[in-house]
């Protein structure tokens, strides 16, 4: 039987088997904890760049030490395919390295006037103590993504990650102890939203928040009782248009890798496909005969493509999202059901579903796993609006081998990055946020640097 106030972590591949026991954190222990943050952060902010930068690197070099480790726990906790998990570990190094190479050239002074007798320039500052709260789908970037850019410029953390991967988290604590982080730079706490709420409540200086639209507006109107900013990363239901001109032959792949890697538990995935009407019919044939090429099982087996969801909940809201479709009129072409030869866990087929209406659930919610719809256009302007027609703005894409039509197009989405083709904008030199519901601020690269910094303007004389 659990513990009183401990979170069980189970394996979403194998029956929810248990993996083990964390103790819930109380509302002494987070009071605790963000205690140490503001007792660390005087000392920790005065050190030099270079100084923060050599303990972070030490953290960096225990960090990937225990990449194979972290890769397996990963796919256990949570249900990503093994090699998806190693590329997760390797990414959130990509991550660590790029801050670390680039955090001198981020955080140095801008000058914005300087005369033969003043200089005016504009210094970066750390906040204080920052509550980063991270989800559960891509565990070891979302933490670097949330954690390593506001260390490095001087803020101390009070981390919270989901509490479907609170082992991974207990990693986090394990890796910043054997580092040597100096105490209450780096704290981890344990548990579910109400922990979130009272860390939320405590005293704090920033929130990075990674999670649901719903909890992100909830943390946003808190932020603003405490007067404090905050940088939020909340939900999308992406479009991708593919024009008449798009090379299938790129194409399909990118359409398969947006939508259902990790599941299609991801916050930038394709969720919303519209073709060109002259290629519907060849796109939907191409994408069946690739979802039947994929293996649905353990996320340990190297064979395996698509894992199962998180988490039993997680199931139950994609089929109510599909059974909603199926009772509106949509059809199932592909998928559409949990695989018969899996028994436990929480497996669902890759689907794709056509005669799509703008009233279903899996056209204006996000939609969390490997389900996605089809729709036709034949015009520019009403594959616009379709992929306008979301209240989120985190991410679209564009297939077209014509420079002024993605050109066109870019502008005309309203997404807070636009991907063209099969390139992505997910890379440690660039921001990632969104528009609309999809969130506020920006995270990674020079403006993630400089999100996790108070701007202060200094007059001086020369």
């Amino acid at each position: 039987m659990p513990l009183p106030q401990s979170i069980i972590s189970t394996n979403p591949s194998r029956n929810f088997d248990v993996l083990g026991e964390v103790p819930m954190s109380s509302p002494d222990e987070v009071r605790a904890a963000l205690k140490k943050a503001h007792a660390a952060f005087p000392a920790w902010s005065r050190l030099s760049l270079p100084e923060r930068l050599a303990h972070m690197k030490r953290f960096r070099d225990v960090f990937m030490a225990r990449k194979d480790h972290l890769s397996t726990l990963i796919s256990q906790e949570m249900g990503m395919p093994i090699t998806q998990s190693h590329f997760n570990t390797e990414r959130a190094d990509r991550y660590m390295m790029w801050s670390l190479d680039h955090a001198e050239e981020s955080l140095s002074p801008l000058i914005t006037l300087q005369t033969e007798s003043e200089i005016n320039e504009v210094i970066y500052e750390p906040h204080g103590v920052v509550a980063c709260i991270s989800p559960w789908n891509f565990p070891a970037s979302n933490f670097v993504w949330a954690c390593f850019q506001a260390l490095i410029a001087g803020n101390t953390v009070v981390f919270k990650n989901s509490e479907d991967v609170q082992l991974f988290a207990c990693e986090i604590e394990s890796i910043a102890q054997e580092s040597a982080l100096p105490d209450g730079v780096l704290n981890v706490i344990y548990g579910d939203g109400q922990v979130a709420q009272n860390l939320i409540a405590g005293d704090i200086d920033f929130i990075c928040f990674t999670g649901s639209t719903r909890v992100g507006q909830l943390l946003y109107k808190q932020a603003a009782e405490k007067f404090i900013p905050c940088v939020l990363e909340m939900g999308g239901s992406d479009p991708a248009i593919v024009f008449a001109d798009a090379n299938l032959e790129k194409t399909i792949p990118a359409i398969y890798s947006g939508r259902f890697g990790n599941c299609g538990q991801v916050c930038t995935a394709l969720k919303r496909l519209i073709i060109h009407e002259s290629l519907f019919d060849d796109v939907a044939k191409r994408l069946q005969e690739t979802l039947t090429m994929q293996i649905v099982g353990d996320a340990l087996d190297p064979a395996t493509t698509i894992g199962p969801l998180v988490s039993q909940k997680q199931l139950d809201l994609l089929e109510s999202q599909v059974a909603d479709a199926l009772d509106k009129g949509a059809h199932i072409i592909s998928g559409g059901r949990r695989p018969p030869h899996l028994q436990g866990g929480s497996f669902y087929e890759p689907t794709l579903l056509t005669h799509v209406t703008p009233n279903m659930r899996i056209w204006h919610e996000e939609v969390f796993g490997p389900v996605l719809p089809l729709v036709p256009f034949s015009t520019y302007d009403e594959a616009i609006a379709l992929a306008n027609d979301t209240i989120y703005g985190l991410s679209a894409t564009i297939f077209t081998e014509d420079q002024a039509l993605a050109q066109r197009a870019t502008g005309d989405l309203k997404a807070g990055m636009v991907k063209v083709n099969h390139l992505l904008t997910s890379k440690p030199c660039n921001p990632f946020g969104g528009h609309k519901l999809s969130g506020i601020g920006l995270e990674n690269g020079t403006f993630g640097f400089h999100d996790v910094c108070r701007k202060k303007i200094i007059a001086r004389e020369i």
